[in-house]
């Protein structure tokens, strides 16, 4: 990794995965189905139609990418937690810190896409007779996807930084290592 810098290449991966998520996350609240009240002649029924189903695939789309880069960083920094130990100090305390943020936002995103993505996909059919004025279709939240779009950068700055001390981290324990080469206890005698 080098002087505790990391992997450029891990960097960007990062950040463009977080980017195309967020990206399918936009593109999902623009797009969420909407649905229209029509009515059976024949039997009286009232059915709702909804426009394209194309948002589903976005959230699904903005999941999936999201998870990517989270697995990746994961992959690379081995969880934090079995890879080489992290030198006392600042660095390890910000990486635990970023840590345990990014897998907080990261959560609450994955759970605004999902749930965003099951909602919209999710349609009903036939409503019965109507008797009510206020009769509408069941239709996604506006703002389910926005806040997931949100939550999907603030995992991407967390990642960035989490990975950034991780690695300053366990370059300074590497760079101690190779300071104590010799042994600090002295074992000649005394003549």
């Amino acid at each position: 990794m080098g002087e505790g810098k990391g992997s450029t290449l891990v960097h960007l991966l990062v950040v463009v995965l977080s980017l195309v998520a967020f990206g399918f996350a936009i593109a999902a609240e623009r797009q969420r189905s909407v649905g229209e009240i029509r009515t059976d002649v024949q039997t009286n029924q009232t059915y709702c139609v909804y426009n394209s189903d194309v948002a589903t695939g976005y959230g699904v789309g903005g999941f999936l990418f999201l998870l990517s880069g989270e697995s990746l960083l994961m992959g690379v920094t081995k969880c934090m937690c079995f890879g080489r130990p992290l030198a006392p100090g600042g660095n390890r305390a910000w990486s635990i810190i970023y840590f345990v943020s990014s897998w907080a936002t990261f959560l609450v995103a994955e759970a605004c896409l999902i749930a965003g993505a099951t909602k919209n996909a999710y349609h009903t059919k036939y409503r019965g007779m109507i008797y009510a004025q206020n009769f509408s279709c069941e239709a996604l939240r506006k703002g389910v996807f926005i806040s997931g779009a949100v939550f999907v950068v603030a995992t991407m700055i967390l990642n960035v930084y989490y990975y950034m001390y991780f690695t300053k981290a366990t370059a300074a324990q590497a760079t101690h290592k190779a300071n104590r080469s010799s042994s600090t206890v002295g074992m000649t005698g005394y003549a």
